[in-house]
C-alpha cells in the first residue's frame, strides 16, 4: 500500500510557507505524493450534494500550485484530485503538465481528472455541463496524441477539437507520457477510466456495494478495450487516524494508494498529525521530528 496526502488551500488557506512546510515534512515523512483539488469558480448557492459551498473558498490553481511544491520539495510525488479536465483546452493543458513534469525532474506522475458537478462552474468557462463526459474523453485521447507526437506533427479531429500537424514540446520527463487517473463517483467514471485511464479513484460517498461494482466495472471496460486490468491502480480516500485494520480491509477491496488529510488547523498540529501517521505505518523516510 503507498499512502499519499491531500492539501487544500479552500480549507488549510493559501500562505505560501504554510504550504511549502506542509509539503516538505510530508515528504520527509515518507509520504509518496500530494494531491491538491480544484475548483475554477464557485458561485453563490453552489451544491455538491447537500452541501453549500461557501463561495468565498480560496481554491488555489491546483497546477499553479504544485510548481510552487515543486520547487520546495525534492522527491514527492505531484497529484491532482481532482482536476476538472473538461474545463481545460488539452493543447495548453498537454504543455503546462509536461513542462511541470519537466521542471520538477519527472513528478507530475498522480494527475487525476474529473468531470465536474457545478452546472454554473460549467457554463462560467464555455463548457456544456451535458456533454462534459464527451469531451474529457476527447480531452485523455488528445493529451496522449501530443505527448507522444514527434517533430512531423500529429492531426486530431473530434467532437470538441480539431488541429493539423501539430507540434507540443517539451515533452514529460523521459520523453513519454504521463499516467492519467479517472476520479469520480459514477459508473461513468469507471467506465472512462477502464477504457482510458491508469488508475481509479472512486469519490467518497458510495455503498460498499456500490463501490465494489464499479470496481468491477473497470476492470471489465479496461478488458473489453484490449488493456489489462491489472495494470490499473485503485486510489482510495483515507482518514489521518485511519486503523491497520481499515488498510487491510480496503486493500483486500482492491485499493493500491490511500490518500489521506490532516484535520489541524494549524501547521504545527498538521506536522504531528503526518508525523504520528507515518510512524504507525512504518513509511519510509528519515528521522521523524
Amino acid at each position: 500500500m503507498r499512502f499519499a496526502i491531500s492539501y487544500s488551500t479552500a480549507h488549510s488557506g493559501v500562505d505560501p510557507d504554510a504550504i511549502a512546510a506542509f509539503a516538505r515534512h510530508a515528504e520527509e515523512c515518507g509520504f509518496e505524493a500530494l494531491y491538491v483539488p480544484e475548483h475554477v469558480a464557485l458561485y453563490p448557492g453552489a451544491k455538491l450534494g447537500p452541501w453549500e459551498i461557501p463561495p468565498t473558498l480560496p481554491f488555489a490553481d491546483p497546477l499553479d500550485t504544485l510548481t510552487f511544491v515543486a520547487a520546495a520539495t525534492s522527491r514527492i510525488l505531484l497529484g491532482t484530485g481532482v482536476l476538472l479536465l473538461p474545463y481545460h483546452h488539452p493543447v495548453t493543458l498537454a504543455k503546462r503538465l509536461a513542462t511541470i513534469d519537466l521542471l520538477s525532474r519527472g513528478r507530475m506522475r498522480l494527475l487525476t481528472v474529473g468531470v465536474g458537478a457545478l452546472p454554473g462552474e460549467a457554463r462560467a468557462v464555455g463548457v456544456d455541463f451535458g456533454t462534459r463526459g464527451r469531451r474529457a474523453d476527447e480531452a485523455i485521447d488528445v493529451l496522449r496524441l501530443l505527448w507522444e507526437g514527434g517533430e512531423e506533427g500529429v492531426s486530431h479531429a473530434g467532437e470538441f477539437f480539431a488541429f493539423e500537424n501539430l507540434c507540443s514540446f517539451p515533452k514529460p520527463s523521459g520523453g513519454a507520457g504521463l499516467p492519467i487517473h479517472v476520479g469520480g463517483s459514477s459508473r461513468a467514471a469507471a467506465r472512462r477510466a477502464g477504457q482510458r485511464g491508469d488508475g481509479y479513484f472512486p469519490g467518497g460517498a458510495l455503498t460498499r456495494a456500490e463501490r465494489a461494482a464499479q470496481w468491477e466495472l473497470v476492470r471489465s471496460s479496461a478488458a473489453e478495450a484490449g488493456r489489462d486490468p491489472d495494470a490499473l491502480e485503485q486510489t482510495r480516500w483515507g482518514t489521518i487516524d485511519m486503523t491497520g485494520d481499515r488498510v487491510e480491509e480496503l486493500a483486500a477491496q482492491g485499493a493500491t494508494r490511500l490518500v489521506i488529510s490532516t484535520s489541524a488547523p494549524d501547521v504545527d498540529g498538521q506536522r504531528e498529525e503526518m508525523s504520528a501517521f507515518a510512524r504507525r505505518f512504518s513509511l519510509t523516510a528519515p528521522a521523524l521530528t
